[in-house]
Formats: C-alpha cells, structure tokens, sequence
C-alpha cells in the first residue's frame, strides 16, 4: 500500500485475530489472570460513541495485561430484558424477544469493526434462556437460604397500563407511560434480604481501595447507618391494639421541641380509622397518589389530617400532642410515625405553621440570635449550639454529643433504647411485566407457595398463545391471561396449580453476569474451578449512573452466591478496582421555527468563518458540550465514523482529547486530526523500512527517547492517564521523525512505536509490526520493558504511594527543591484520580528515595 487505508487494514487484522482465537480465555495454570469488564450494553439497536470509548478502555487495559504475560479474560453480553422491548413490541405489534434479539445482532455487527480483543465465544444475553434458567435456579437457593422471602407490600401501582412503578416512574403523581394517576396499593411481593448485610456491605467499603471515593460515598450514604432513639407514644383513647406509636428518632436532642405527631396514611392505624371515616379514607386516598420519591415528597405541599386522637408525651405524661395523618411520611421507612419538631426541621416547620402548632426551640446559636418562628433552626449536627431545654449533657454541645447524650437519659429514664439503624430497605424484585425473568415458584391450594423442581428449569416466557402472538397493546401482564402458561402442575403434590406471573427486576439481570462470564456455558451457574480462577473483576468499567443500585445489588449478590456455593469466601467483593468514565459529548446544533425548536444532525450543518449554518445559508445556534441524545441529533455514529476513518481514528480520538474520568467532545476536526496523525505514523514507519542509514552518534539519543516513551507511556496505561500516554506517544513520534539516527536504531524505534500504540490502535499497530519485521501478532508480543539504566540522566524518579499503596511515579530533577517536588506531586494525574479532589492529611518528600501521600 502507498498510502495509509484502515478500509483495507483493520478488515485484514481481524480475520487473522479470529482465525488464530487471539482472545480467546482459557483457564491455565502457569499464568496469572487478569480480568477485565466493562458495564454491558442495552440491546437499544444501535451503538454510539460512548459506547467506544467505554470499550475501548477496557480493551486498552485488557491488550496491555495480555502483552504482560496475563492470561485475560475480557467478555461481552448484553443487558437485555426490560420495559423497552415491550414498548417497542405495543408500538410496532411486534415481538420483544423478535425485536431484542434483532437489535443484538445489529449491535454485534457494528461492535465487531471497532477490533476490540473480546472472547465472543463467550458472549450471551440476559434473555437467553441458558442464562435466565440458571438465574432462576440461584433465585430458589438463595429463597432455600432464607435470603428471599414474600411479604405485603405498598407499591405505586399503575391502573392503566397494570404495573408496580418505582419512584421514578411516578411523575407529579402519575405514571411516566400512561399519565394515570398512580395509586399506592398492597401488593404481595417478592424481596430480598439485602438489609440484613446493611452494616458488612457499608463496612466493607473502605477495603475498595481501588474504587473512586466519590462512588463509595455514594454507596455508604444510600446505605445509610444511623445512631437513634427506639420509643413509642402511649395513646389516649384510640382503638383497641394501638395503644402505643412507635417511633425511631436520630434528633432525640429535640424531644422536648415536639408539638404534634405524625403518621403515614398507609400506617395500620390510620387504615383502622379510615374505616369509620370516610372524610380520612378520601384523604388517605389522595395520599396514597403522590409520588413516593423523596423529591417530590420534599416538593409537594406538606398536608395533614388531625385524627382527633392525642398521644402523652414520653416525658411527661400531663402533656398531650396531636396525631395526624401527614402525606410526607412514608410506610417503609423508620416505623411509619414521627414526631414533628417545627423549630429544627423544615419540613415540621412548614406543616406547623399550616397547622397553627406550637414551635418550641430546643437549641438556639451559641451567637446571635433566630426568629424561630420565621424559619426553623437547622444547623450541622457538627456544629456547637446552645441547649436551651436540656434532655442531659452540657448546655454547650454539638448535636452529635446531645443525641448520644440524651439516648443515654432515655436509657437511664425507661424511656426507649438507642438503636443504630440503617436507610437501605429489602430489594423488591417483583414486576408485573412479561419481558423478564419468570420467577420460579407456584402457588398451590394444597401446599402453598412452592418452588418449581430445578430439574423443571428454566421456567420458559411463553412466546405465543396457542400459536397466536402475544398481543402487547392490552394493558397489564401477558402472563396473567396466557392460560397454557400460568396454569401447571403443583411440582410437591401433583395438583393443579399457578404459576408466579411477576417477573424479576431486570437489576437481578445484571448482579450476577459477571460471575457467569467465567463458565457461560456451564449448566450451573458458576463452575468452581473456574470461577476460583478467573474471580474476581480486576477491572471493572462503567459509567457513574450505576454507582448505586447495579453495584450495590452486585455486591449483594457476590455475597449470596458465596453463601449458596457458587462463588469462592474471597468474592464477596466482586471488584477489585472501578472506573467510572466521563461521557462523549457533542454540540447540539438549533434552529427555530414557528416558535419551537428544531435540532439538526451534524452533517447537516457546515462550520465555517466561526459560525454554523444550513444549506440555506441560515444561521444555526451551537450549544456547545452538550450529552448526546436522539431527541436532540446530536448523536455521533461510530459505523459513519469507522467508514470515513477507520476504527484505530476513533478509538485514538476517544482516548487521547480529556482525562477518561472527565466527558470529551467529540469534534470533526478532532477525528480528521487523529486520522492525519495515525497517516503520518504510517509514513514514517513506511520510511523507515526503505531507508538503509548506517548507525550514527544520534542512536543512543534516539534509543533513550524511546526507553523514557515506555516508562511513560506504560506509566500512563497503569494509571488510566490514556491521554497523558498519548500526548507521550505525539511527542515520541516527532522524535523518531526528525531523528538523524540510524537505519537500525529507527527500526528498533518504530517497532516500539507500534508496539507502544498497539492497545489504542491495534490494527494500524499489526500492520506496522509486519512492515518493520516484527515476529508473530503484535497483540501477542511482550510489552517492551523500559532499560532503567537509559533513564538515568541527572533526574531521579521518586515512586509515589497514596496510603501504602503505589500509585505511580515521578521523575524529577536531582536537585529538585522539595517544595517544587510537592507540586508536582499534587498535580499528578494519580494522585489527583486518587484524592478525588480530596486533599491529603500529609505528604512526605524522602529525597531521592520516595514520596508518600496520606489521604
């Protein structure tokens, strides 16, 4: 070839990568593993460009891990059950399973051209029933195992399209597809007990060294460990059985500021009182259509209804408050009853003030002074104040010693018991949908709820009835009206019975995959030799939108599975290390007409003198930096770009423009600019191998130029820094080119060059690897090890540690000041990634020897 034509090259390479299993894993013992993953996709249709530069870091990672002598495994599959495959089946009068499989296969089509080094063997979807039947088969050990369990539940019930909605999916009151007003309903559902590992899955955080501080505190504050007061309210004349209101309290410093108490509509005693009210049924009624999401319960107007009934105040029992039914209070936290403190809460205060309740202040600043009245009092429980109507303690104290302080008098005063107490609630999994894993149990007459008999596994979706499609347009669950389906046997007596029509939270789906991904063939769910092997994730990818539910569900999982025998005591951490990466980004391009906004794909637009326009000449706005999204075309699509580019240009673009942690824009001119320095890599290379110079004094400046690119750029690759190492690799290049060295020297150079770029630009590497002389695939050469000895100028590299651990390195001058030292230290990409915008409890500069950074 004359010139450079990925057209041509990448095609080449990954025929021979495939035909020689390049990447495929097999478990041996005489190497040490490495297991990478990245977060797998939705089966959506269509890839985009985070989608590539997700993988491609991972592929980066796995490449480099391979070249280092790892035995690698690096999977994909596909999250592929859920709500918008039935959706698009009621939209088009289509199949879910026809429509998610079809796009599974459009996905793998347009994956496959971007050369990541995946085991496709390997590859399944969440909907196959080779995997779902295993899934069902960990659901009834774990149910055997006591972690799951079935209770009466409230739920956001949708009356029109017949399904529980999460939080989320209530919006104003009102469900996200149908707009009906959202009703909030008993429903008997299925949990599991992840609160019982409240404190182990909290504790266990700081382990997670190699997890961003920013997703543990995420993690540790949805989990959520309180220290409290347990108490109740003796009532006055209320019904018979509820003679006392249970309460949990992590403010017992303000139980003298108490003017009412509040219970939640859904608290048994406001359903007993509904029943001889009907103005309180209609009330709690109203309530129960609210959305439950914190949000909008800080959002909605604070309501109430006084219920006539008064509670004596643990105290004192001459002083008697008000109890109301309040729709801000929610069954399913604490104990469904409150007691209001207006002066130090804002949400009491605004529902006293409704209410014309007295506002009594427990604390007041140590200086100056507040209207109480106005506007409640609401330090940090970190700041010291003043105690004005003491439960115990000093007069002066913050409020994290006045809550220790007064749990320790209602001990002493037989008042109720301090209780540490957490936020994280059981995992309903229940849904009432068809496209999803059915859960494996039957109801029988005789015997109750039973688990279906493994050998009966998997419990297969019904995909027609009696050879008529599944008409999705009626509202509610197909498996609720599929006859043939719902009605089996009972698998303990033989009687007729019923099977469980909910389906699983499609979260289950993806806490467990990657323990699959270490025998996906297997007909159960793990095999123990390989999952003692290739466990755990060295290396997990994903973006920061699943910090929460999916890693905390896996971590759960990872401990269930442990417990039930299907994962080894040391995977009760699924992941060694996260990275959770930044998006692609793209400037959205509008114009307006009659009023509303209309949004124009890229090549519609033509960029010139600073400005953007149409065709037409008309002027178009640029919204620069902005997420991508359909609705706004400004979506980048990487089959377009693989066509004018080559994949190597868009991998190399996604990689080298921002820290991978931070979103890069993606940019035409980028690409082209990328594209033109991968040509010129290939021209040089290509006159290197037609030169014929013999050796000069410039070798060893060359030779060393090289050695510090592989400290560098194998420094950069360690730490995640892919642009760093590739703003190393720019300059290297320049080097090689202008070098007056050599035709051996440039040679070796090249042959490192390549190697060098092989994980960003494997196919565009392999081609050079060939033209310079390279022996066998790039992509199972070593990695080439940088000489120590042609680092050593008058500089000196100083390995820095983060709390004992290595993060990286440094090479500074000899005689650099130890200040100056400090700096750099600060502002080393490791370092920074690490400190997550922390800064350090010490740093430590031994000269010439290391640096230490305590976080």
């Amino acid at each position: 070839m004359q010139r450079y034509d990925p057209a041509l090259i990448e095609p080449k390479w990954q025929k021979v990568w495939d035909e020689a299993l390049t990447f495929k894993a097999i478990r041996s013992a005489d190497k040490p593993k490495y297991y990478v993953l990245e977060m797998f996709p939705y089966p959506s249709g269509r890839i985009h460009i985070g989608h590539v530069r997700n993988y491609t870091m991972g592929d980066v990672i796995a490449r480099y891990k391979k070249q280092n002598g790892f035995n690698v495994l690096h999977p994909m599959g596909f999250d592929a059950f859920g709500m918008p495959a039935e959706n698009a089946a009621m939209a088009s009068g289509g199949h879910p399973k026809d429509w998610t499989y079809s796009n599974i296969d459009t996905m793998v089509e347009q994956m496959k051209p971007l050369g990541f080094g995946l085991d496709w063997s390997r590859m399944f979807a969440t909907c196959d029933p080779e995997y779902y039947g295993q899934q069902q088969a960990l659901f009834l050990d774990m149910l055997q195992a006591g972690l799951v369990y079935r209770k009466n539940a409230v739920v956001n019930w949708d009356p029109v399209d017949m399904t529980v909605l999460a939080n989320e999916q209530v919006e104003n009151g009102r469900g996200w597809r149908s707009g009906a007003l959202v009703e909030r309903k008993e429903l008997t559902q299925w949990f599991f007990k992840i609160s019982d590992f409240s404190g182990e899955l909290l504790d266990a955080l700081d382990s997670l060294d190699d997890w961003p501080a920013k997703v543990k505190l995420m993690q540790a504050n949805w989990i959520g460990r309180s220290r409290g007061l347990q108490f109740a309210f003796s009532t006055i004349e209320a019904p018979e059985g509820f003679d006392r209101i249970e309460c949990y309290t992590t403010r017992p410093d303000t139980l003298l500021g108490a003017s009412f108490v509040g219970i939640s509509p859904d608290h048994p005693l406001a359903r007993a009182l509904e029943e001889e009210n009907a103005e309180l049924a209609a009330f709690n009624a109203d309530c129960r259509r609210m959305g439950t999401s914190e949000e909008e319960l800080e959002k909605a107007e604070k309501r109430g209804f006084d219920t006539g009934l008064r509670v004596r105040h643990p105290f004192d029992t001459a002083w008697e408050l008000p109890v109301y039914v309040a729709n801000f209070i929610l069954m399913d936290y604490g104990t469904g009853a409150i007691f209001g403190c207006p002066a130090h809460d804002a949400r009491d205060h605004e529902f006293a003030t409704k209410y014309g309740l007295p506002i009594v202040a427990t604390f007041t600043p140590l200086e100056g002074e507040h209207d109480i009245q106005a506007a409640p009092f609401v330090p940090m429980k970190s700041e010291k104040v003043r105690y004005t109507r003491l439960v115990a303690g000093e007069e002066e104290q913050t409020g994290d010693a006045a809550v220790e302080a007064a749990v320790a008098f209602c001990e002493a005063n037989g008042v109720g018991h301090g209780v540490t107490k957490y936020r994280l609630r059981d995992w309903g999994l229940s849904r009432q949908r068809y496209w999803g894993c059915p859960i494996p149990v039957v109801h029988c007459d005789t015997c109750g709820v039973v688990p279906e008999a493994k050998e009966n596994l998997p419990v297969l979706l019904p995909y027609d009835e009696g050879g008529t499609p599944i008409d999705f347009s009626i509202p509610g669950n197909p498996l609720d009206r599929h006859p043939t389906w719902r009605d089996c046997t009972c698998p303990t007596c033989g009687a007729a019975a019923r099977r469980e029509t909910d389906t699983m939270d499609t979260f289950v789906d993806s806490s467990w995959y990657f323990a699959r991904f270490t025998a996906p063939d297997a007909d159960t769910p793990t095999v123990a030799e390989d999952a003692a092997y290739w466990m755990n994730v060295d290396q997990y990818i994903g973006g920061i939108e699943h910090a929460i539910l999916h890693l905390l569900y896996s971590r759960f999982f990872a401990r269930a599975m442990n417990i039930t025998g299907h994962l080894p005591e040391q995977c009760r951490e699924p992941f060694n290390a996260l990275f959770t990466q930044g998006m692609v980004t793209h400037a959205i391009y509008k114009t307006e007409k009659d009023g509303r906004p209309v949004y124009h794909y890229p090549e519609e637009v033509e960029l010139r003198d600073g400005g953007a326009f149409l065709a037409d000449g008309r002027a178009v706005e640029i919204i620069p930096s902005a997420k991508m999204s359909k609705s706004k075309n400004n979506v980048v699509d990487p089959v377009a770009i693989i066509g004018q580019y080559g994949a190597d240009t868009a991998r190399w673009f996604v990689l080298s423009d921002s820290p991978p942690e931070r979103d890069v824009e993606w940019t035409a001119a980028g690409a082209e600019a990328a594209h033109r320095h991968l040509a010129r890599v290939w021209r040089i290379a290509a006159e290197v191998v037609a030169a014929d110079a013999p050796a000069s004094a410039e070798d060893e400046a060359l030779l060393r130029e090289m050695h510090k690119a592989i400290h560098d750029v194998t420094l950069g690759v360690e730490s995640f820094g892919f642009n760093a190492a590739i703003a190393k690799l720019y300059g290297f290049t320049n080097t090689l080119s202008k070098s007056q060295a050599g035709s051996g020297a440039k040679r070796q150079a090249a042959r490192v060059l390549a190697q060098l770029m092989s994980p960003m630009t494997p196919h565009l590497a392999e081609e050079l690897w060939q033209m310079l002389g390279g022996e066998g695939l790039i992509a199972n050469a070593d990695w080439p090890k940088a000489d120590p000895a042609m680092l050593v100028e008058d500089t000196v590299t100083l390995p820095i540690q983060v709390n004992g651990k290595r993060r990286g390195e440094l090479t500074v001058p000899k005689d650099m000041a130890k200040e100056e030292i400090e700096k750099l230290v600060l502002a080393h990409e490791a370092v920074v990634r690490t400190l997550d915008g922390a800064a350090p409890k010490k740093l430590i500069v031994v000269p010439g020897r290391i640096v230490n950074v305590v976080a």
